[in-house]
């Protein structure tokens, strides 16, 4: 069975001297693959969501339908909620950049765009308080001066934290696609 999300970035990989190595560059996609602990907590997520729709089986055989439908529901938010968090991070296309979080998306044309660049700064470990001195990958808008937006990348997010070298291919990534649509 083909997986199109590794194959893309399989793409990107391959095609270091091509800046934006896609096809068809109006799709939506992540110049970079998730992180390791992004895509383990979506597992241990989804194993537990396994575990509560056993227990909803159990609980329909036992003869309580609406108990089991509450644990039905349970289960679905789980699964929802690792699916989000799969689909969280920075998402490229010719239209702009899309910054997804838990609870938001934030679209950013490119014509609004006025920079994009990597800067030295105390970022949040792994999303939570906590913070740490690393690098993060910041957007500047046009006639915005007192808007701060939240860094697109850190090295210290789910994506990418102990794997610098990811962070600097996704940031030089997203980096060539605002060089390459803010001219236009």
């Amino acid at each position: 069975m083909p997986l199109p999300f590794l194959t893309a970035d399989r793409a990107f990989d391959a095609a270091d001297d091509v800046a934006l190595p896609y096809d068809d560059r109006d799709l939506w996609r992540r110049p970079y693959r998730p992180g390791p602990w992004r895509v383990g907590v979506a597992a241990l997520m989804l194993l537990l969501a396994s575990f509560v729709l056993f227990a909803a089986v159990i609980i329909a055989a036992a003869g309580s339908p609406s108990s089991a439908g509450v644990v039905f529901g349970i289960a679905a938010v789980v699964v929802a909620c690792a699916l989000r968090l799969l689909r969280m991070g920075a998402w490229v296309s010719a239209h702009g950049v899309r910054q997804v979080s838990f609870f938001s998306t934030r679209t950013v044309a490119w014509q609004q765009v006025a920079g994009v660049r990597t800067v030295q700064q105390p970022v949040r470990w792994l999303g939570l308080p906590r913070t740490v001195q690393g690098q993060a990958l910041l957007l500047a808008r046009q006639g915005r001066t007192g808007e701060s937006l939240p860094p697109l990348l850190t090295t210290h997010n789910f994506d990418f934290l102990t794997r610098d070298g990811a962070f600097n291919r996704a940031a030089d990534a997203v980096e060539a696609w605002a060089d390459e649509y803010r001219r236009r």
